[in-house]
């Protein structure tokens, strides 16, 4: 009888061992998963930004890099040198014909207020700069970059070609008009300081991921799976955009971030393409 109740607790035992009591849930087994998730989220965008360093020293890319910035600069000499005089002007006679401006007409200060009103002005060309830098990227360098990416790193992934020539055109428009309000809405709030240091950062990351999502998977996706890595990495690219954006902030590296948040976003959405079609 002793053996018997022996071997019957000793089974009891090893079926709760392993069959816990459902009362009790393995928490500490959830938060290792969410850790993980979360770790791997990071590794994926991490990945992507080191391959896209590692590909912008190739010849054909590094010339390509100095195309964006140079398109913006003279985006900002052209509408400098046409509107400047114009502006001017138009700020003298908005002080002279402004009664509640009398102050600065007596003190003597027009010609400061002229000039911190020049400032103003660079400033809402900042986001024409970033459009244009952003722009001629998509037009010019993506062309290259997508092909060159797919070949290198990923040669075994098939070309469904689900993007268009009116989708990647209505993607872009969609793109400028958005970051164009939202930098709009944003203005007053750069008055608060951190306003300033916050916002463009965002803003330019949603611009970025949006410009560059269409065309990195155009090639490669068909629309479902392009909607499908939408919804499963909309986080991680936003990420990404933002890293990429605060970047921009970096002298001399700033003048490559175009071509390299291009880079980076096309190693992103292929390897995430490649992943889906591996768990299918």
């Amino acid at each position: 009888m002793a053996l018997r109740w022996d071997r019957c607790a000793s089974i009891e035992l090893r079926h709760c061992t392993r069959n816990p009591p459902s009362g009790r849930p393995p928490a500490e087994s959830n938060h290792y998963n969410s850790d993980t998730a979360g770790s791997n989220a990071v590794r994926t965008i991490f990945a992507a930004l080191s391959k896209a360093l590692a590909d912008l020293w190739q010849p054909r890319i590094l010339a390509l890099a100095l195309l964006p910035p140079l398109a913006a600069l003279a985006v900002w000499l052209a509408l400098a040198w046409m509107f400047s005089e114009d502006w001017a002007r138009a700020v003298s006679a908005w002080i002279a014909s402004t009664s509640w401006l009398a102050w600065v007409r007596d003190w003597g200060l027009g010609s400061i207020f002229v000039w911190a009103s020049g400032i103003a002005a660079a400033a809402l060309m900042l986001p024409l700069m970033l459009v244009a830098a952003v722009l001629v990227t998509d037009l010019v360098a993506m062309p290259v970059i997508v092909p060159f990416v797919g070949s290198q790193h990923y040669p075994h992934l098939k070309m469904l070609k689900g993007g268009t020539v009116a989708g990647s055109v209505w993607n872009s428009t969609g793109a400028i008009i958005v970051f164009g309000v939202l930098w709009a809405i944003s203005l007053p709030l750069w008055f608060t300081g951190i306003g300033a240091l916050v916002l463009p950062p965002l803003i330019s990351a949603h611009f970025n991921q949006r410009m560059f999502r269409y065309d990195a998977l155009a090639e490669h996706a068909s629309p479902g799976e392009y909607q499908a890595v939408l919804r499963e990495a909309g986080g991680r690219l936003h990420g990404l955009g933002l890293l990429l954006s605060v970047m921009l902030y970096v002298p001399l590296l700033n003048l490559a971030v175009p071509v390299l948040s291009a880079l980076a976003f096309t190693h992103f959405c292929l390897a995430e393409l490649a992943r889906m079609r591996t768990a299918a």
